[in-house]
C-alpha cells in the first residue's frame, strides 16, 4: 500500500472518523494491518538515515541486563540467567523469569488495549496467545525496523532555559516545550523518522539516586514525560512519526495527571481502580497504531549530538522475532 502527506488524515480529521473509533488510523494501512505506524517506513525514510551518517560512529540504545533493578513494574522480575557445560571446552545457556519489556524495550501493538475500543484495528484479544500471528511482534521484526531518527533533548534544552525538571515527580512536558527544543536544534521531522525523546530520566535513575530510593520506586512510580492530552497525539501523528522512544519508563508523565482526558468515566467516579488508569498508552498503541520504546539508554548518543549540533542519526531496531510476542527488547542501534 502506498502512502503520501496527502493520502492520511490529520489528527482532527482522525477525531471526526464514524467508520471506526475517533482518533484511530484503523483501516488506513489495511484491514490486515499488524505493524501501525511502521508503515511509514520507505525507501526514501531509510535513505534519509543513510545520508544522515557522517562520521560512521555507532551507540548501542540498549541498557545492559543487570542495570534495572529491583524492577520497576511490580508484575516483572529480573532475569535468571544460567549457564551450563557439557564438556570442559563447551558453554550453553538458558534463562528464567525472561520478561521482554524489563529494559531498554518496544511496545508492541498486543501490549495495550483501549477500555472502550479494545486493540489495534479493532482485532479481538482472545487471539493473543503463544505463538499466534496476530499483531504479534515478529512482525516489527519481519520488516525490518531501519529508518532516519531525530533525537530530540528536552533535559539540555530545559537546563540551558533555566527550566526547572523534576526527575523524582511525574512532570509534564507539554508539544511546546518538545517543539522549542526541536527548533532549538535546528532539526526537522520528516516522513517514517523514529523519534527519540531525552528527558535525563535514565541518567538520574543510574548516576543519582540510592538503593532506597530506586527501591522505592517500584512502588512509588514518578517521572517526567510527554503530558497526556489531544494536543500530545496531535504532534505525534501529524509528524507523521513511525515509532517514538524515550529514556524514561512510559514515554508519558507518570503517574498520569488528573486532568488527563484519557480516564474512563469509571475511572472518574473512582468506581474502578486500575494502575493504567488515565493513560495516553490507550490512545498512542491500541487507537493510533504506534509502537513505543521506553527506557533507552541515549546519553552518549546525546551527548554527541550536543557536541556537534546534529541530531539525526541512522536507526535501528530488532525486536526479537517471537510469534505471539507483546513486546520485545529494542536491540536498537544509531549511527552517526
Amino acid at each position: 500500500m502506498s502512502f503520501n502527506s496527502k493520502s492520511l488524515p490529520t489528527y482532527e480529521q482522525l477525531l471526526e472518523r464514524k467508520d471506526a473509533p475517533p482518533g484511530s488510523s484503523w483501516g488506513l494501512f489495511g484491514d490486515n494491518d499488524q505493524v501501525g505506524t511502521l508503515n511509514l517506513i520507505n525507501t526514501e525514510s531509510r535513505l534519509r538515515g543513510i545520508a544522515s551518517v557522517v562520521d560512521g560512529k555507532a551507540f548501542s540504545l540498549d541498557l545492559p541486563s543487570t542495570s534495572i533493578y529491583p524492577s520497576l513494574a511490580p508484575t516483572r522480575k529480573p532475569i535468571a540467567h544460567h549457564i551450563f557445560q557439557r564438556n570442559d571446552f563447551h558453554h550453553d545457556e538458558w534463562l528464567d523469569n525472561f520478561y521482554t519489556q524489563y529494559g531498554s524495550q518496544i511496545d508492541g501493538l498486543r501490549h495495550i488495549g483501549h477500555p472502550e475500543y479494545g486493540f489495534y484495528n479493532g482485532y479481538d484479544h482472545t487471539q493473543f496467545k503463544p505463538g499466534t500471528n496476530t499483531l504479534s511482534i515478529h512482525h516489527f521484526a519481519a520488516l525490518p525496523i531501519a529508518t532516519r531518527g531525530v533525537l530530540i533533548d528536552v533535559e539540555r534544552y530545559m537546563a540551558k532555559q533555566g527550566l526547572t525538571l523534576d526527575q523524582s515527580s511525574g512532570q509534564a512536558i507539554s508539544v511546546d516545550i518538545l517543539e522549542a527544543a526541536r527548533k532549538s536544534q535546528g532539526v526537522e521531522i520528516q516522513w517514517g523518522d523514529a523519534v527519540i525523546i531525552r528527558f535525563g530520566w535514565l541518567d538520574y535513575y543510574l548516576n543519582r539516586t540510592d538503593e532506597s530510593t530506586r527501591a522505592n520506586l517500584v512502588t512509588e512510580q514518578f517521572h517526567p514525560g510527554l503530558e497526556q492530552s489531544t494536543k500530545t497525539l496531535s504532534w505525534l501523528w501529524d509528524n507523521r512519526i513511525s515509532i517514538i522512544a524515550a529514556d524514561n519508563f512510559a514515554l508519558e508523565c507518570w503517574p498520569a495527571k488528573p486532568d488527563s482526558p484519557f480516564f474512563t468515566p469509571g475511572e472518574l467516579r473512582h468506581e474502578e481502580c486500575s494502575a493504567h488508569a488515565g493513560i495516553m498508552h490507550r490512545a498512542i498503541i491500541p487507537l493510533m497504531g504506534m509502537p513505543i520504546g521506553e527506557l533507552w539508554n541515549i546519553d552518549e548518543l546525546a551527548k554527541a549530538c550536543a557536541a556537534d549540533g546534529r541530531y539525526t542519526f541512522m536507526l535501528t531496531a530488532a525486536p526479537l522475532p517471537i510469534v505471539g510476542g507483546v513486546g520485545s527488547p529494542a536491540n536498537a542501534i544509531a549511527i552517526r
